[in-house]
C-alpha cells in the first residue's frame, strides 16, 4: 500500500532522498502545494498536490537517476539513466508491473532525474509497463543545456528490437520524451494527465507536448476554451462525439483527432460522393466512393513530428500490434488498402493531410509482399484524394 492505493510492488530504496525531495521541492516550485508525500525511502513516491487552479492531482511517481558520468564505448556529450527497481532475486517471481489509477483519479509519472543539471527526462509509461529488470536511457548534454535554457524541449527518438526485448517498444517505432526544469513539473504532470486519459501515440503526444509549451509561454487558451480545443482545432461537443461514437477507445483517442479532421476534408469533396467510417479490427479507416463511382479503401496515419534533412515528412505505415511468431506481422499488405492519407499535423500544427496510392509505396526489403514501414512524403504525394487517384503510377 502507498498511501492508502493498492499499487503492484513496492521497491525499497536507498540513497535516493536527494530524488525525492528534488521531485517535491519541484511542484512547489511549479506552483503546486504539496499536500501529501510518500516516505522517501519507497518507490512509487506518492504525493497530492493542489494546482494554482485549484484543481487537485494525485500524482504516482517512478523517479529514476540521471548522470553525466562518461559512459565507455558511449559517445562523450551523452547523459545517461539508469532505470531499474530491485535486485535479480526479485524479477523471478513474474512481471513488475506499473501502479495505474484504473478511475483515472491518480495520474502515474515515469521520470529521469538529474539533480545536479536541474533537469527532469518524462517518459511515457505504457512503454515501460512492465517495468524492464534494468534499462539504460540517453540524452545529450546539448538536450540538457536546452531544456534548462528554454525550460522545456521535446524530441523523439526511434526505438527497436534488443536481445531481450524482442519487439520495439513503441508499437509506432517511435518515442516522445520532454525535458523540462523543475518550474515545469506541472506542466509536465498535465500532459501526462491528458495522454494518458486520451491514449495518445508517440505523434499526437509530440504535438501535445509543444502545444502545452505554447500555452504555458502565451497564457491560458481564448476564453472559454479547454486547452484540449485550442490543440486539436475542435469544439468541445467534437471531442467527446469522437470518444462517444467509437467502437473501441483507445483506436477513438489515438488515431481519432486525425481521422475526423481527414472524414471532414472527404466529405466536403465535390468529387466524393461517400464516406463510410470502416470502426472495425483489421479494417481500414474508411470506405470512399468518388462521384465517378470508383470505389477506395482508406487507411489514416500521422505524420512523424520530425522532418527529413531535405524538409519531407515521414510516416510509418505499419499495425499497432504485433503478430505472435510472425516476423511481418506488423506490416500492411498492399492490398489492404488503396490509399494512405498522412496527417501532417505533427509537423507543422496544420490539420492537413497528403495521399498516396499503396500501388505506388515502398516494399519492404526483407518482404517484399508488404509495405515498407517508414514512408517519405514528398511531391509524389497529393494534397487531395481524387488527384491521388488520378495520378500516374510511379512506384
Amino acid at each position: 500500500m502507498v498511501a492508502g492505493r493498492l499499487v503492484p510492488r513496492i521497491y525499497a530504496t536507498s540513497g535516493r532522498r536527494d530524488i525525492h525531495e528534488f521531485v517535491v521541492e519541484a511542484l512547489r516550485l511549479s506552483g503546486g502545494t504539496v499536500l501529501f508525500e510518500s516516505t522517501t525511502n519507497r518507490v512509487p513516491i506518492y504525493v497530492a498536490v493542489a494546482a494554482p487552479s485549484g484543481e487537485r492531482l494525485g500524482l504516482m511517481i517512478y523517479p529514476f537517476r540521471f548522470t553525466s558520468r562518461v559512459v565507455r564505448r558511449r559517445a562523450d556529450n551523452e547523459v545517461r539513466g539508469q532505470l531499474r527497481y530491485g535486485g535479480e532475486e526479485s524479477w523471478r517471481d513474474g512481471d513488475h508491473v506499473i501502479a495505474r489509477d484504473v478511475a483515472g483519479v491518480d495520474t502515474t509519472l515515469l521520470l529521469g532525474v538529474d539533480v545536479e543539471a536541474g533537469v527532469f527526462v518524462g517518459l511515457d509509461p505504457d512503454l515501460y509497463d512492465p517495468l524492464p529488470l534494468g534499462i539504460s536511457v540517453y540524452s545529450t548534454r546539448e538536450l540538457f543545456a536546452t531544456a534548462r535554457e528554454s525550460g522545456w524541449v521535446v524530441w523523439e527518438r526511434d526505438t527497436h528490437a534488443g536481445v531481450r526485448r524482442k519487439k520495439a517498444r513503441a508499437g509506432e517505432g517511435l518515442e516522445t520524451l520532454v525535458a523540462f526544469t523543475p518550474n515545469r513539473l506541472l506542466d509536465y504532470a498535465l500532459l501526462q494527465r491528458r495522454s494518458t486519459e486520451l491514449g495518445l501515440d508517440a505523434a499526437l503526444r509530440f504535438s501535445a507536448a509543444r502545444g502545452i509549451d505554447r500555452l504555458a509561454s502565451t497564457g491560458s487558451p481564448r476564453d472559454g476554451d479547454h486547452a484540449l480545443e485550442e490543440l486539436f482545432g475542435l469544439d468541445a461537443r467534437e471531442i467527446l462525439d469522437i470518444i462517444a461514437s467509437r467502437m473501441r477507445l483507445e483506436v477513438a483517442v489515438k488515431g481519432g483527432v486525425a481521422e475526423h479532421h481527414l472524414e471532414k476534408q472527404l466529405t466536403s469533396d465535390a468529387l466524393v460522393s461517400q464516406v463510410t467510417r470502416l470502426d472495425a479490427d483489421g479494417q481500414p479507416d474508411f470506405e470512399v466512393t468518388l462521384a465517378d463511382g470508383r470505389c477506395v479503401l482508406v487507411e489514416c496515419k500521422n505524420a512523424s513530428p520530425e522532418l527529413y534533412a531535405n524538409g519531407d515528412y515521414k510516416v510509418e505505415v505499419q499495425k499497432t500490434r504485433a503478430t505472435r511468431d510472425d516476423p511481418a506481422g506488423r506490416l500492411y499488405r498492399p492490398e489492404q488498402f488503396d490509399v494512405v492519407a498522412a496527417c501532417i499535423y505533427s509537423a507543422t500544427s496544420r490539420w492537413e493531410f497528403r495521399f498516396r496510392q499503396t500501388r505506388d509505396l515502398t516494399r519492404h526489403a526483407k518482404h517484399p509482399d508488404r509495405l515498407a514501414a517508414l514512408h517519405r512524403v514528398d511531391g509524389t504525394w497529393h494534397t487531395s484524394l481524387p488527384d491521388a487517384l488520378n495520378a500516374a503510377g510511379d512506384a
